[in-house]
């Protein structure tokens, strides 16, 4: 068991000595000591101090104690409880039923409390508190007495005692009384427990946890109403007892039964402390609960959390337990108690906290250890973190020894163990030469003799009594393991294995336990990440060579001894992952997909090789491009997707066939590699126009992105339609404006249309789609050369006269492009369309620069102004009527064009040429449509009027009455609105009541004296903003 604390007589009372022992203090080199005499004695020890640093005393050592004095006059009657008031410098004692008050240092009694008459304990307590105001700390003592069904309180402030005295009633007679803080109280009774708070004076009682079925509300250590006790012990009734645990928790207990609160006196959830016997005395030395048995005389120790039994103290008649009260830090706890008899005093010393570590981790008892350590200080003990995950990892190897696997490794990730410690714990299968240089280790010295050969210190015996037995040594070497990561010699010599080999483990076995591997390894790939990069770079290069790195965890080698923390990290990377595969390709193959689809620190060689020879084509093309090997990839894909390149001449997976895979894969590879890019689509785009042509047009940003004119080019040496697709593709959809691209889609368009001479229906509606994507191109796009296309055009073809007038147009040469359609097309319909367009146009454009436009601003121009775009309606109306020579003039073209837009063409040069012979009713729609427009431009001007008129009645409305008198709130603002001045207000200048003076009213709501306003406030005013007027009088409207 644990040697926690060793025994030392301290005080023996000799043989002749009549009087015992009643009670013990311990304080600073003092030990008090009140007798059944009423004398108090008083001794002086060296040992016994607070000083952290003092070294301990060797175990049955007897300390070195003097009596200083023995006052035999203290009381007339026993001593029952003492304690001290350092900074009051008072000693409190309990004698007599009464509580007294001493000078602590020559011990003469300063007052008797005759308030606590008929006390049965007493509880001291010292905190410090800061001042609210001026954040200066200062000492709070407090005195609290249970007399009889009262709990009564003195305080100090300061050394200053208060003349204020608390007192509460509970419901029964107070047994027991203990602080659970500054300001709330514990007391123990026979009905059961109560908290006390001191404040508001509220009592609360502590239930205990109810079980299911039982009746709510239940006491804890309630008993009932007749004062029984058990059978046979007539009215005998447990005594309350409670000592105060870690911070926030108190335990209570009553004979056997245990109840664990909070500060509030909630209930907490823990089990009952396992006490063979009820204990007379609890107390707590930081960090043990401990119990004095009376009936055995034995000193418990146990761990407060687990409720553990650590140690046990033959301690014969020990019936007095005192812990010193700790001060301010808890790094002056547990540096020892007392522990006392009728006759005599024992001192228990305290071991030191890495011995008592070292002593239960020897144990095997690794959870005691984890819980002692947590709940230690981390000034008590060096490199707290650094022992809890040491714990961790041996009782992760304990667990893994006894093949439980899952929570072996979920411990090992939370230690945050090496990997290659933990690798190294599985066969070569899994661990490669991780596992292999143990085994050689093995071998030699298996050629010993096994009784000469010493025990391994971290062999563990089980719970069935056997040896602790590796899943390394229980698994025969499956075949060599060529192509597995060497580990570094540093890596090597740390690996630790159990080394008995007595049993075979059965796959299914080897399998649940590489699935837990696999879990661990995905979160030690996840730590990797934080630090370093997949190009093999730290994330944060300012690590020195002789610092300690946050991921030093994961180096299984010393950090004191690593030079270069950059490659000692990438190995436990490239170990990871290699190790992930291994384990992956053994028990879940149909994971290692998802290891190569992200970025990794895989072997190469390994994977390569593995996967390639098991067939799995997919996972090293996704592998490969992963560790960016495109090149080795493509060359791969290339040879599957033609139906070569499988292992030992045998078939490739139906979807590495064909073209789709290698076209996929080039879709991924950025703009950079466009050498590469166009090497490998060569044959994609012979095999399957349309689907390698996904490689350049699809939607993606590496398509979107790479050089368009190496691209272009390559299509061209292909085909010319793919060529033609492509620039359609970079034109229409991501809007390229160069021009070279423009110029080219149309020679390639009027290439296409050029050699076609069948006259099937297929080819005719090809080539008028051609046609219609080339007018439409030329008609939208302003970013190809007009003369250069205007030069392409053939001049005599018919074909091409919509083409070569749109081209025109764009040039601006509209007469050219109407005789086209006049005379060349003579499509009237045409002619007239492409008049109104340009008229539209012309008019759209002369109207954007205005702010606000009406809906009729396009319809109304004048259309006698030279400089409107009517001038390309007289062009066509001059060609019907004035064709050039070898045309006729065309009358009835020319009246509808007058009647369709006479309101847009100049009435002079309209009537000059008109022929003198024609009849003025023919112009009757004509004339019509001038007035009509003439009347449209008028009424509208009216419109516009009376819409003004209206904007205007709603501004002035808004300036009288208000925007939300105005829109119907009762509200009143503009000039309606008013103020009221009550008598309490004050001039905004000069801080004087009004009275009956005369005042200025600012539009901002600003009252002041007519004599303090300022002029200059009116500078900025609007000519409509109300103006501030004298005001007299007080509530003037």
């Amino acid at each position: 068991m644990l040697s926690a604390f060793h025994a030392r007589p301290l005080v023996e009372l000799k043989s002749r000595d009549k009087s015992k022992i009643e009670s013990v203090l311990a304080y600073g080199d003092r030990v008090l000591v009140g007798l059944s005499t009423g004398s108090l004695r008083i001794y002086r020890t060296k040992e016994f101090t607070d000083d952290p640093e003092a070294a301990p005393a060797e175990e049955g050592e007897k300390p070195k104690i003097d009596l200083l004095r023995d006052e035999d006059k203290f009381s007339k009657k026993p001593i029952q409880q003492l304690a001290i008031i350092k900074e009051a410098n008072v000693l409190i004692s309990l004698s007599d039923a009464h509580v007294s008050f001493h000078d602590l240092q020559t011990y003469v009694l300063s007052e008797r409390l005759e308030r606590s008459k008929g006390a049965t304990s007493f509880a001291v307590i010292s905190y410090v508190v800061k001042d609210p105001d001026t954040g200066i700390p200062s000492i709070v003592s407090k005195l609290a007495v249970a007399v009889k069904r009262k709990v009564m309180v003195w305080s100090w402030h300061d050394m200053e005692p208060s003349d204020l005295i608390e007192e509460s009633t509970l419901p029964s007679t107070v047994k027991l009384i203990t602080w659970a803080n500054g300001s709330s109280l514990l007391a123990g009774m026979d009905p059961g427990y109560v908290l006390v708070d001191l404040p508001t004076g509220k009592i609360t009682e502590i239930n205990r946890i109810v079980d299911q079925g039982e009746a709510a509300g239940a006491r804890f250590g309630a008993i009932n109403s007749s004062g029984m006790g058990y059978m046979g012990m007539g009215s005998w009734v447990p005594k309350p007892m409670a000592t105060k645990l870690q911070e926030g928790v108190m335990m209570l207990a009553k004979d056997v039964n245990t109840l664990f609160i909070d500060m509030e006196g909630t209930p907490v959830e823990k089990r009952q402390v396992p006490w063979a016997t009820a204990p007379e005395a609890v107390g707590y030395s930081y960090p043990y609960l401990l119990s004095l048995a009376t009936s055995r005389g034995v000193l418990e120790v146990r761990n407060p959390e687990t409720l553990s039994l650590l140690q046990s103290i033959k301690l014969a008649d020990a019936t007095i337990m005192h812990v010193p009260q700790p001060n301010i830090s808890l790094a002056h706890a547990g540096k020892g108690f007392l522990v006392a008899s009728d006759r005599c005093i024992w001192r228990m010393s305290a071991v030191d906290y890495p011995s008592q570590i070292d002593e239960l981790t020897a144990a095997g008892r690794f959870d005691e250890t984890l819980s002692l350590v947590g709940q230690l200080e981390d000034t008590l003990i060096e490199d707290k973190e650094g022992i809890l995950r040491d714990i961790k990892i041996q009782k992760a190897h304990q667990l893994f020894d006894q093949r439980k696997y899952r929570d072996s490794l979920d411990l090992f990730s939370e230690a945050g163990a090496p990997p290659a410690k933990v690798v190294a714990l599985y066969p070569p299968l899994i661990a490669g030469d991780s596992s292999k240089h143990f085994h050689e280790k093995a071998e030699d010295n298996d050629q010993g003799d096994d009784t000469d050969r010493p025990t391994s210190p971290n062999q563990e015996t089980s719970v069935n009594g056997a040896a602790s037995r590796s899943i390394l040594s229980a698994v025969p070497l499956l075949g060599s393991d060529t192509a597995s990561v060497k580990l570094t010699k540093a890596e090597k010599d740390t690996t630790s294995f159990s080394k008995n080999t007595a049993f075979s483990m059965e796959e299914k076995e080897l399998k649940y336990a590489v699935n837990e591997l696999c879990a661990f390894l995905a979160q030690a790939r996840v730590q990797i990440q934080r630090h370093m990069n997949y190009d093999g770079e730290l994330k944060d290069k300012t690590t020195s060579q002789h610092s300690r790195p946050p991921y030093f965890t994961l180096v299984a080698q010393d950090y004191h001894t690593v030079t270069d923390w950059r490659q000692a990290l990438f190995d436990v990377a490239t170990l990871v992952d290699t190790t992930l595969f291994r384990a992956y390709m053994f028990a879940r193959p149909q994971l290692a997909g998802s290891l190569f689809r992200l970025d990794n620190f895989c072997s190469p060689t390994v994977v390569e090789e593995k996967l390639y020879e098991s067939g799995r084509y997919n996972d090293l093309i996704d592998f490969l491009h992963g560790k960016k090997l495109h090149r080795q990839a493509l060359e791969l894909l290339d040879k599957f997707g033609k139906g070569e390149g499988g292992v030992a001449g045998g078939e490739v997976d139906e979807a590495l066939r064909g073209p789709r895979r290698i076209v996929s894969y080039l879709q991924q590879l950025p703009f950079e590699l466009i050498d590469l890019i166009l090497q490998f689509a060569e044959w994609p785009i012979r095999k399957d126009p349309e689907l390698g042509m996904e490689i350049f047009v699809a939607d993606t940003e590496n398509a979107e992105t790479l050089p368009r004119h190496q691209v272009l080019e390559f299509l061209e040496n292909n085909s010319h339609s793919l060529a033609r697709q492509y620039l359609e593709h970079v034109i229409h959809e991501l809007g390229d404006d160069t021009t070279d691209f423009h110029d080219r889609l149309i020679s390639l368009y009027l290439e296409r249309l050029n050699k076609e001479s069948s006259n099937s229906p297929a080819v005719l509606a090809s080539t008028d789609e051609v046609r219609g994507k080339l007018e439409g191109l030329l008609r939208s796009s302003t970013h190809y050369s007009r003369q250069l296309a205007l030069r392409l055009l053939p001049i005599d073809s018919p074909s091409f006269y919509e083409c070569r007038a749109i081209i025109l147009s764009k040039l601006g040469r509209h007469r050219e492009a109407l005789q086209i359609y006049v005379f060349d097309m003579k499509d009237y319909s045409k002619a007239e369309e492409y008049c109104n367009a340009t008229y539209l146009e012309h008019t759209i454009s002369a109207a954007a620069p205005t702010t606000k436009v009406s809906p009729s601003t396009t319809a109304v121009v004048d259309p006698d102004d030279p400089s409107q775009a009517q001038s390309v309606y007289t062009d066509l109306l001059s060609l019907y009527l004035t064709p050039p020579s070898g045309h006729k003039e065309n009358l009835d073209a020319a009246l509808q064009l007058l009647s369709h837009h006479g309101s847009r063409l100049p009435a002079l040069s309209t009537l000059n040429l008109l022929p003198t012979s024609l009849p003025v009713k023919n112009l009757e729609s004509y004339f019509r449509g001038r007035m009509r427009a003439a009347h449209s431009l008028a009424r509208e001007e009216a419109i516009v009027a009376a819409l003004s008129g209206v904007e205007k009645t709603a501004i002035e409305a808004a300036l009288l009455i208000g925007d939300d008198e105005a829109s119907g709130t009762s509200t009143a603002k503009g000039r309606s609105r008013r103020i009221v001045l009550e008598e309490n207000r004050l001039c905004a200048v000069c801080n004087k009541r009004f009275g009956r003076a005369a005042v200025r009213v600012y539009p901002d709501g600003e009252v002041t004296h007519y004599g303090c306003a300022d002029p200059r406030r009116d500078v900025g005013e609007s000519p409509r903003s109300p103006r501030s007027l004298p005001i007299r009088g007080i509530g003037v409207r």
